[in-house]
């Protein structure tokens, strides 16, 4: 395991390389947070990929292959389906706001109604999602260096809280391009092919197993149903993937590299099944379908070549936590603190700027690491952080998009309305059913609709002002709209 070793600790030596490159570029709050928005298209549609492609995708989207067959693939590919979705019809206009969060989104066009509850939600499912990219550590660090779960999430939370608090968006955008590269050459140019090889190829894969490991709808529709309300929505409105789209040069940018980057995740999540299938030809017992990743890149692959797909799983995880991590830390400060404090609607010294998101990042990063110490089951943490996005702030954001009568109090409305029945719901029926998202989404939808035609329409001149800035004819602000 020599040679393994070596890869994977030039890996993160450059990672922590990168994170010390970027802190001499973030001299301000947009460089730090959003990268200047200064990606070009080949920058941005590699960087995109790898956050919303994390370790869930990766090791869970191989074990769903595992499980399932190629209809295991439907989890991640929904992701890539609502990455198109975002790219083609929001990201330009979402890329011509000029703002740093979501909730700043919801100020400027319901007129400061949405405020510290919005970005409640949004920080929780940030913080939860982070905390699940980071739990996946152990499985990576467990194959690489055999130490325990508490030992190998500190390692990798450690790694990936230095890079990020030294240089912000431009550390991670840096980090994430080279592990965009990392994860392309490790999982779809060796793994694939590899384990495709060593299960006999796809005629003695077939002769295997069952007839509905090939089917494209073997997971059943209810399941694919529910995934595109989680995953295909979750990507429309989620801060991780909206800051991304911030760093964009351009609209147009934002439109075709997020295209790119969606049609990838769709070949992304074929190969995870299909090496998942291979997996349950050669090792057909597996004690847990998440051990498949792990197990055939142990077992099958050559030295040199082991490390470097172990690289690739360890950078799925990374660019994930990373975004995540920066994500949680810029709604914590910009849409949180500062408005508690009373300190939104003031400019401040950009190095001050820098310094204050920058401890937040250190201060999230701890609290992630410490959370993901203490908790198990990544499933369920990643089912709640996205029931309560969903339900809670799916429809005041696609609402505010599409629909120009609602209003600032329906939106409010909705986020409590449907963030308490999607918690209820998992009360009653359980954090992994379906029907918290079905109902909790149905109610905040009856609700932002109804309290909006009960209510005053929105000031024509905060329409106006917002009809402005979709049109990308207004200055970029200063700092954040009042509560």
């Amino acid at each position: 395991m020599a040679v393994d070793y070596a890869v994977i600790v030039v890996y993160l030596a450059g990672m922590l390389a990168m994170g010390w490159w970027g802190m001499r570029r973030a001299k301000s709050k947009s460089e730090f947070l959003v990268a200047g928005r200064r990606l070009g298209p080949w920058m941005y549609s590699g960087t995109m990929a790898a956050i919303v492609l994390g370790g869930a995708s990766t090791i869970g989207g191989v074990g769903l292959g595992y499980t399932h067959g190629l209809s295991g693939a439907w989890m991640v590919f929904t992701i890539g389906l609502g990455l198109l979705a975002l790219s083609v019809f929001f990201s330009a206009r979402i890329a011509r706001l000029k703002v740093y969060t979501v909730s700043e989104m919801l100020d400027l066009r319901y007129g400061g109604r949405a405020g510290v509850l919005s970005g409640v939600v949004m920080w929780g499912y940030t913080l939860m999602l982070a905390v699940t990219s980071t739990i996946a550590y152990a499985t990576i660090f467990d194959v690489l260096f055999d130490v325990n779960r508490t030992v190998a999430i500190v390692i990798g939370g450690s790694i990936v809280v230095a890079y990020s608090t030294l240089g912000g968006m431009w550390s991670i955008t840096l980090t994430d391009m080279v592990q965009f590269v990392v994860k392309t050459i490790g999982v779809l140019l060796l793994l694939l092919p590899i384990a495709v090889v060593k299960a006999g190829g796809f005629g003695a894969m077939r002769d295997t197993l069952p007839d509905d490991y090939f089917e494209p709808l073997g997971v059943g529709g209810e399941t694919i149903f529910t995934y595109v309300l989680i995953y295909t929505f979750g990507m429309l409105i989620g801060q991780d993937i909206w800051q991304r789209v911030f760093t964009a040069r351009s609209d147009k940018v934002a439109r075709w590299g997020g295209t790119v980057a969606g049609t990838y995740c769709l070949v992304y999540a074929l190969a995870g099944a299909v090496i998942g299938t291979a997996a349950r030809v050669m090792y057909p017992k597996l004690p847990s379908p998440d051990s498949a990743f792990a197990t055939i890149v142990k077992d099958e692959l050559p030295m040199g070549v082991r490390g470097l797909v172990l690289a690739a799983a360890l950078a799925a995880v990374m660019s994930t936590s990373s975004g995540a991590l920066i994500a949680c830390a810029t709604v914590a400060n910009n849409d949180i603190w500062a408005r508690l404090r009373g300190a939104a609607g003031r400019g401040g010294d950009p190095h001050d700027e820098v310094k204050g998101n920058r401890a937040f990042i250190l201060v999230m990063g701890v609290a992630v690491i410490g959370v993901s110490i203490a908790l198990n089951d990544v499933v369920e943490a990643l089912t709640v952080a996205y029931n309560l996005l969903v339900g809670g702030l799916l429809v005041p954001i696609l609402g505010g998009l599409l629909w120009r009568r609602g209003t600032g109090a329906g939106a409010l409305a909705a986020v409590v309305a449907g963030g308490l029945s999607v918690i209820g719901l998992m009360w009653g029926y359980g954090i992994l059913a379906n029907e918290p998202i079905y109902y909790g989404l149905l109610t905040s939808l009856v609700v932002y609709v109804g309290v909006s035609l009960a209510t005053r329409p929105t000031d024509e001149a905060v329409l106006g002002a917002w009809r402005e800035r979709v049109a990308g004819r207004a200055p970029e602000p200063e700092v954040s709209m009042p509560v």
